[in-house]
């Protein structure tokens, strides 16, 4: 069982990518959660590039790291100087970090017409810069840019520059597919050759990929598999252009399918929170369909999957998501059959009424051909049930509300929402104002409420989402809204439909109000 290095650069080379920003705070945490994981190497930055990096290496001294080493990146010295007096170099070194990553060119057409230096001046910089950072003490790292393409077109030019790098004191070198457009079996055949070129210097090799082909992480593994013994990339796969490769299927593929040992042999349980951790920290959109930790990685929507799945879990799932952290979810929808009925119902028993379990489905087809959709909206589907099963206790009766929208003097909206319902035998008659109509609905509804059922104040709303269903309509088309809410201990999903939107969010308003309620008193 080979050990396999895990390099992260979500914190350099994932800010790249278009619409990623970390504050230091945000790169700290993630730091920290990083080592906790049992990551290799975190690499933190480019010290020269701006105060905030420069201010990280600082911060990130006074972190209690148990396993991750913190690395500084950098470029090779500038043409025409010696690499103590580069201010780039300088700044490599004051960050004080065991070990230092560099970066120089591997393709003679870049360092003729990018760069715009001779040959040799090229090789003289990479020897310089590693020779000057061994000398002060550090690990260095040397990732050697576009070394695929560069291989290609200059193999003997290529190895050139790998070997200055391990002639001068370079630990391990890392190999680039920098555009991201090479193929496995590339990547496969040119690792082999870098292993063999530095193999009397004893230099290992690394892989960087870039995910411009859709293929990342398998030219990461074939690498690995070609003798590469770190892996480089970032969480979720975040970097400029397409990303990079992404590190938690790396990381999942590494050790639960190929053999390898990674992370010094920690299991990997703990990735999806990883993962969901990093995209809430950036404030990205978490990607449902993501590999092995997504939402939907593990979820079942066809009758017969689910049916399948009921029998033998690996009947249409390729791994435990246990394993990863993950979890199964089963999907209603107008696909489904009757097993996926039964497995949501599962937890009231009624699974055994097989003309229930035929008059629930019939529901849920007949309502999604009119527009409903359950799939996010699983506590609407939850009291589908319990009204069909003659299980569904009101908490209340609603027997009037209106919204209007004003202006004040200023131009400024205002939304004031009146709520009349039945609670407890009484009539309660309130009126509330807020942002916009759902939000006052809400406040109204929660003052007629909250006397009565206070566990509505950790109740909150967290999205709302508003898609029209048949667009071809026009103004007067059907409206779905589906309300996300939450407390202390759950999130829950209600949907509503109408041709008229408030009409729409105030029945998925009332389902998740009702969903709460029956919820607080054991129900679920």
């Amino acid at each position: 069982m080979r050990s396999i290095q895990i390099y992260d650069t979500t914190l350099r080379d994932g800010t790249q990518g278009e619409g990623v920003s970390l504050s230091l705070q945000d790169k700290l945490q993630i730091t920290e959660r990083l080592d906790e994981l049992g990551i290799d190497f975190v690499e933190g930055g480019y010290p020269a590039s701006n105060s905030k990096d420069a201010e990280y290496f600082q911060r990130a001294r006074e972190l209690k790291l148990s396993h991750a080493k913190v690395c500084a990146f950098g470029m090779t010295r500038r043409r025409g100087m010696k690499a103590a007096d580069d201010l780039g170099i300088r700044a490599l070194v004051e960050a004080q970090t065991p070990v230092v990553t560099i970066v120089g060119k591997t393709w003679d057409f870049h360092v003729t017409e990018v760069l715009r230096v001779s040959l040799q001046e090229n090789l003289d910089m990479i020897a310089e810069t590693i020779e000057y950072l061994a000398s002060q003490g550090r690990e260095v790292f040397y990732d050697a840019e576009h070394f695929f393409d560069g291989w290609g077109a200059n193999p003997d030019y290529a190895a050139e520059t790998i070997l200055a790098a391990a002639r001068a004191g370079a630990k391990l070198v890392i190999l680039c597919d920098t555009n991201g457009g090479s193929l496995p079996e590339t990547i496969a055949q040119r690792t082999k050759a870098a292993v063999k070129t530095l193999q009397p210097f004893n230099v290992p090799v690394g892989i960087h990929t870039h995910n411009d082909g859709e293929l990342a992480v398998a030219n990461s593994l074939a690498a690995v598999d070609a003798g590469a013994v770190q892996v480089q990339g970032t969480i979720n796969g975040f970097g400029e252009r397409c990303g990079n490769a992404d590190l938690i299927s790396v990381m999942a593929n590494l050790g639960l399918k190929k053999g390898y040992q990674i992370l010094g042999g920690r299991p990997l349980t703990h990735l999806t929170e990883l993962s969901r951790f990093v995209y809430e920290t950036a404030n990205v959109n978490h990607r449902n369909n993501q590999p092995f930790v997504g939402q939907s990685a593990f979820a079942h929507k066809g009758g017969m999957h689910v049916h399948a799945i009921a029998r033998a879990t690996s009947s249409y799932e390729h791994l435990d998501p246990a394993l990863v952290g993950n979890e199964r979810r089963i999907l209603v929808s107008e696909l489904s059959g009757r097993s996926n009925i039964t497995a949501l119902t599962a937890k009231h028993k009624l699974t055994d009424d097989k003309a229930l379990m035929d008059n629930i489905l019939k529901r849920v087809v007949d309502l999604e051909a009119q527009g409903w959709q359950f799939e996010a909206a699983e506590a609407s589907f939850d009291m589908l049930v319990r009204r069909a099963a003659g299980l569904f206790q009101p908490h209340f009766e609603r027997t009037k509300y209106s919204v209007a929208v004003s202006t004040l003097g200023d131009g400024q909206p205002v939304t004031e929402a009146t709520v009349k319902l039945i609670v407890n035998g009484r009539e309660r008659h309130e009126v509330a104002e807020g942002d916009g109509p759902v939000n006052a609905l809400d406040a109204a509804m929660r003052k007629a409420l909250n006397g009565d059922f206070p566990g509505l104040r950790d109740m909150r709303l967290i999205d709302y989402k508003v898609r029209v269903v048949n667009s071809e309509a026009g103004t007067a088309a059907r409206i779905r809204v589906i309300i996300e809410s939450s407390d202390h201990h759950d999130v829950w999903g209600t949907v509503g439909v109408s041709e008229n939107i408030i009409e729409a969010s105030w029945l998925a308003l009332v389902d998740a109000i009702e969903y709460k309620l029956a919820k607080d008193e054991g129900l679920k």
